[in-house]
């Protein structure tokens, strides 16, 4: 679909009546031209209650704690890591990225989200574009999307050949079983989102101006070709949820609980030890000899809080 295309399906949305509640929350909610909640997420999870901020909060805490705590772990024992989160458009895979690194020292914990491939890297081996931000010793690098472009949208959008995607399902397993002969360690997740949830987030985000960014064309084709990704998804399980690298399923719907379930299963996949931290004393500050220059030489922030205060 076009830009034209897509400017005409936001300007639709937004005439039926759909609207955002909860603008000030992290996830706000959508509402319905009636005026009601859409609450899509019950389809998939036996709850009565979307779980409320305050556990949510308390609980992520901690597990970020203990993210951190693995993190030292495997700086500490040089190890190596691989994290995919791959999964329908909208499934929340980027939130719960966010979550996992929030706290984390992105000095050795990086995220990987690459852009469409240029001519050259068209042109190479396929895997070749990703080796160069495989993990170093001490690193953890979550890729947000991943080789498996190639068994999904390359697959349905036909951005590549048949034999390119029959050769994609029989070197997979291989090249993720190489990485872990080398001592990477690889964790595949998959968010799993209903196709009720999936267009409600659809149109939070065409109603939402700081996730507007994530809409795009290719997000109204996976809508309408959403039987073909549902096969490409199922075919690519076949062929690499092995016993040496398997896939783990994400149920998505409600995001807060995604998010803690993903980051709680990969603290259980990985062992990792405690950090024993150093007292430290900081010293008294030594300003003798030091002149500060005059404030009115140096060029300042308009301060525009100000007029924010009742």
């Amino acid at each position: 679909m076009s830009q034209q295309g897509l400017r005409e399906y936001i300007d639709q949305l937004v005439a039926d009546g759909y609207q955002l509640a909860g603008l000030s929350d992290e996830d706000p909610y959508l509402i319905d031209p009636m005026g009601k909640a859409v609450e899509t997420w019950r389809d998939k999870y036996p709850y009565d209650d979307l779980l409320s901020r305050e556990e949510y909060e308390a609980e992520k805490r901690q597990l970020q704690i203990e993210l951190l705590k693995f993190q030292y772990s495997t700086q500490d024992n040089g190890e190596k890591h691989i994290i995919i989160f791959e999964g329908r458009d909208a499934a929340g895979k980027g939130g719960a990225i966010k979550r996992f690194t929030e706290h984390l020292n992105p000095r050795t914990a990086r995220v990987v989200a690459l852009a469409a491939p240029t001519e050259r890297e068209r042109g190479q081996w396929y895997f070749q574009r990703y080796i160069q931000h495989l993990p170093t010793a001490g690193e953890i690098v979550l890729f947000d999307r991943s080789w498996y472009n190639r068994a999904g949208v390359e697959r349905v959008m036909g951005f590549c050949s048949d034999a390119e995607y029959r050769e994609f399902l029989r070197a997979c397993p291989e090249f993720e079983r190489m990485l872990i002969r080398a001592g990477i360690t690889v964790i595949k997740y998959w968010f799993s989102v209903s196709d009720e949830e999936q267009e409600k987030r659809f149109k939070e985000r065409i109603n939402t101006p700081i996730k507007r960014w994530k809409f795009s064309p290719m997000d109204l084709q996976s809508r309408s070709r959403w039987v073909e990704y549902s096969r490409a998804k199922d075919d690519m399980f076949t062929y690499t949820d092995t016993e040496d690298c398997p896939w783990f399923v994400v149920e998505a719907d409600d995001k807060r609980r995604a998010r803690l379930n993903c980051i709680s299963h990969l603290l259980g996949k990985v062992p990792y030890e405690a950090i024993h931290y150093e007292p430290i004393t900081l010293p008294p500050i030594n300003t003798e000899g030091y002149e500060r220059p005059p404030l009115a030489n140096q060029h300042f922030v308009p301060d525009i809080t100000a007029a924010l205060e009742g």
